[in-house]
């Protein structure tokens, strides 16, 4: 299943029977109008940032847009499972794509935690733009080194090193140097 196809119909599915406009939408959400067209006509899937304040303005929990489950129970992610994966872009209007996230939680309904294992890839891209959003992130180093832009701060994280962080503080997550890495990132998003 191509996850990143049924995002935006998903967004759309929700907007229209909430009678909200997408003019509504993007203005309750700060994202910019042609930011919103562009994700529900499926040619960007943004990073979490502007999914996360989406989700706010809809009243749903993030994993409403990348997942279909309705386990109750405890889900169980089997490392073949982790073929999946969404590629989010940084900018959903300069389309740059950096991360391949595999869920480790589709399957669970009803949660308010996205565990991710996250294939960072390389990039010549030195040009990040710090996001913020309501939550919290904790990522774990597994493989290779990250660097944190965090506030004022920057933070490098070796592999075993992790960070815990409220995520409304603007921040970026990224390989050191434009190198490929990998992570388990946990974001935490209040309903």
């Amino acid at each position: 299943m191509d996850t990143s196809k049924i995002v935006g119909e998903k967004i759309k599915s929700l907007r229209e029977s909430q009678s909200i406009s997408m003019e509504e939408l993007a203005q309750r959400s700060g994202l910019a109008i042609e930011q919103v067209e562009r994700i529900e006509n499926n040619v960007d899937l943004p990073s979490l940032a502007p999914l996360i304040k989406i989700a706010r303005v809809l009243g749903v929990r993030l994993g409403t847009f990348l997942d279909d489950q309705d386990e109750k129970g405890p889900a169980i992610c089997r490392k073949a499972e982790l073929t999946d994966s969404i590629s989010f872009s940084n900018n959903a209007l300069q389309s740059r794509k950096h991360m391949e996230y595999h869920s480790l939680s589709k399957a669970k309904a009803d949660r308010h935690m996205e565990p991710f294992i996250i294939d960072v890839n390389p990039t010549d891209n030195s040009d990040f733009v710090l996001s913020s959003h309501d939550g919290e992130e904790f990522i774990y180093v597994m493989k290779g080194t990250m660097e944190i832009s965090y506030g004022k701060h920057t933070y490098l994280l070796n592999e075993g090193d992790s960070i815990f962080y409220d995520s409304i503080v603007p921040h970026h997550v990224h390989g050191y140097q434009g190198q490929a890495a990998q992570i388990l990132a946990v974001v935490y998003t209040p309903v």
